[in-house]
């Protein structure tokens, strides 16, 4: 099983190549047959012209020769999280504060995640006898397994601890990407609104999302009939059942492969209509 040693190498490895590409990116900015890939909103509004037309040598306009701009190349990290939204995207475009939202999604998500895993999670497994157990059987591992589930034995009521929170996690999960994803959302139809009308935005479209939708829910039951009918291939004695209610959890019992065949032919219905 893993070690700490392990773990730590997997962590650098993966650090120095963020590293890496975050380097490569603040480089590559900073050159001037890029200038144009960088700073694309500011030569339509005329703010910029390009480097490449400016009086002086041919190296200089195609690398940097400033040395002093390599000192200070991350500079407009720490300005562009402290800009305001609104600011920001009349700076760098609306793509550009999308992506640094990101970055915050993931800080939402994740930090409570941790949170919770850490005070909670973690002593259920660091106080379980799982793995002791599992030596008497051979099993080779670590220190840091006990913090994982692997330490827990089997048919343990601490199981329960996990399966809640990965319920929470789930939940906590869909919920902030709902928000941003509304937030998102918004922010684009009022930077739609504040640009100029160009000819490209008026497309008629009838219903696309509500289409796409069907299609979407069409795969998912099919992948659900794939699932049992797989299963019923394997133990044909017995056709799998499923359960109507929430998450499968409750409701009445229906047989999983008639079910699902209902529900891909009355969306194969409901899709046909768009293209009559």
């Amino acid at each position: 099983m893993a070690t700490l040693a392990d773990i730590g190498v997997a962590a650098g490895i993966n650090i120095l190549t963020a590293l890496i590409f975050l380097l490569l990116f603040a480089i590559l900015r900073i050159q001037p047959f890029n200038d144009r890939v960088y700073f694309p909103k500011w030569y339509l509004k005329g703010l910029r012209s390009s480097p490449l037309v400016n009086p002086g040598a041919l190296v200089s306009k195609i690398v940097n020769l400033d040395f002093r701009s390599y000192i200070r190349f991350l500079s407009w990290m720490p300005a562009a999280l402290k800009m305001p939204e609104s600011e920001l995207i009349d700076h760098a475009g609306f793509d550009s504060a999308v992506y640094l939202r990101i970055y915050l999604i993931g800080l939402k998500i994740f930090v409570p995640i941790a949170l919770l895993s850490w005070s909670i999670l973690v002593p259920v497994n660091w106080t379980s006898n799982g793995l002791q157990l599992a030596k008497l059987h051979d099993v080779k591992s670590s220190n840091i397994d006990k913090l994982s589930i692997s330490n827990v034995e089997r048919g343990s009521d601490r199981f329960w601890a996990h399966l809640m929170l990965e319920y929470a996690f789930t939940f906590w999960t869909c919920y902030v990407l709902l928000k941003e994803y509304e937030k998102i959302a918004s922010m684009r139809l009022a930077f739609l609104q504040s640009e100029e009308r160009r000819a490209d935005e008026f497309t008629v479209v009838y219903n696309a999302n509500k289409l796409a939708g069907l299609v979407a829910e069409k795969k998912k039951m099919q992948n659900w009939f794939d699932y049992y009918h797989l299963k019923y291939t394997r133990d044909k004695e017995q056709r799998p059942r499923v359960k109507l209610g929430f998450l499968g959890l409750w409701g009445k019992k229906v047989d999983a492969m008639d079910h699902f065949t209902a529900e891909i032919e009355k969306l194969s219905d409901q899709v046909s209509i768009f293209f009559f």
